[in-house]
């Protein structure tokens, strides 16, 4: 796992199966991102077998069998789509391509879990609800900065507790470390296919918000974009913030950006800030600035009881992954909702689409 770059930032967890070995079976279409490990990763720890993997570049597949062994390598999409044996398939295609692989993954009858964001337009969105109607298949997404991350999923377990109360505002910090542009791949900085920043990684963001604050819809108060630093790449936005207000009067604020420094001992500080009627809570996910030790997961709770700190990493787990096993196979909404899935999605199309551009 990578703790440089966000991009192959790919976290392990301790084995929690729910079913067994070989009772629900998995297969993946498309390495361009390499998200693609995490959510393997939580999978497989969860139970799931990985049958099948396919992508037209062998490179990218013989890497991935490096990390999964056993693992078979098809010879074509069709192989995998045609396999009844194969009940859910994941994807990290190029943004712009991943609800067209969903359509099609759903259309031969599987269950779909892409790499966020699932999408980067509107009349996607709405090719992906008729698709869900349709055959009944689900189109999961891998908001990661929430269910693959343990400090945001205790933060989950005390909002439910009534720790601060109803959670009315949120606060998002979602840096990101870029690296050597030449290194990334020449669809990253082209805005038709990867989106836009805020429909990119401010799509953790929004996902977020809605989750904590129980929002099921949202206005995009403002939003706004720029390109600061990467002029040689003039599509590319490195920076963008937005304003949310939700149905239920819980505002959120987020800001993300590729600035990164170099000497961050991690991909992104991100931080997120939950203030309720009785409290709040800051969490650092990925380190706590200043600290020498390494530790991530960090949860800092106050409320009328005092003031708290837990370091929660190895001790709270990933439960999305075996709740959507499960969910495949019962046919429930546990690990999340499709029509969560899909509203923040929807978010964060519009908030791109809105948005100024301040440089």
């Amino acid at each position: 796992m990578s703790n440089s770059d966000g991009m192959n930032y790919a976290p392990k967890g301790k084995p929690s199966p729910v079913v067994k070995d070989g009772e629900f079976c998995i297969a993946v279409i498309a390495l361009d991102h390499g998200h693609i490990y995490g959510m393997c990763n939580g999978l497989t720890e969860a139970g799931a077998t990985l049958k099948m993997v396919y992508d037209p570049d062998p490179t990218k597949v013989e890497s991935f069998l490096r990390a999964f062994p056993g693992t078979k390598g098809a010879l074509s999409e069709e192989e995998i789509l045609s396999d009844p044996e194969v009940k859910l398939v994941c994807g990290a295609a190029i943004t712009s391509e991943r609800c067209a692989l969903g359509l099609r993954v759903m259309a031969a009858g599987k269950d779909y879990f892409t790499d966020k964001a699932p999408l980067t337009t509107l009349k996607q969105l709405e090719q992906a609800e008729e698709m869900v109607k349709q055959t009944g298949r689900k189109y999961m997404v891998y908001y990661s900065e929430r269910i693959h991350v343990e400090s945001a999923v205790f933060a989950e377990q005390l909002i439910a507790e009534g720790a601060i109360g109803e959670v009315i505002h949120m606060d998002g910090f979602g840096p990101h470390r870029i690296g050597n542009p030449s290194n990334r791949p020449d669809w990253f900085f082209e805005k038709v296919k990867y989106g836009g920043i805020l429909c990119d990684i401010g799509s953790h963001q929004i996902e977020q918000f809605i989750y904590y604050c129980k929002v099921k819809d949202a206005t995009v108060q403002y939003s706004e974009v720029g390109n600061y630093a990467h002029q040689d790449y003039p599509e590319f936005e490195d920076f963008g913030d937005a304003v949310l207000v939700g149905d239920n009067g819980a505002t959120q604020h987020f800001r993300v950006d590729w600035f990164t420094p170099d000497g961050l001992s991690t991909w992104g500080d991100g931080r997120t800030f939950l203030i309720g009627t009785k409290g709040y809570i800051e969490l650092r996910k990925y380190c706590n600035v200043g600290m020498k030790d390494g530790t991530q997961n960090h949860v800092f709770l106050v409320n009328e009881i005092g003031e708290q700190h837990f370091e929660v990493t190895g001790k709270v787990g990933y439960p999305y992954f075996g709740q959507l096993i499960l969910d495949c196979m019962n046919r429930t909404e546990i690990a999340m909702t499709q029509e969560h899935a899909f509203k923040a999605a929807e978010l964060c199309v519009k908030a791109e689409m809105q948005a100024i551009k301040v440089k």
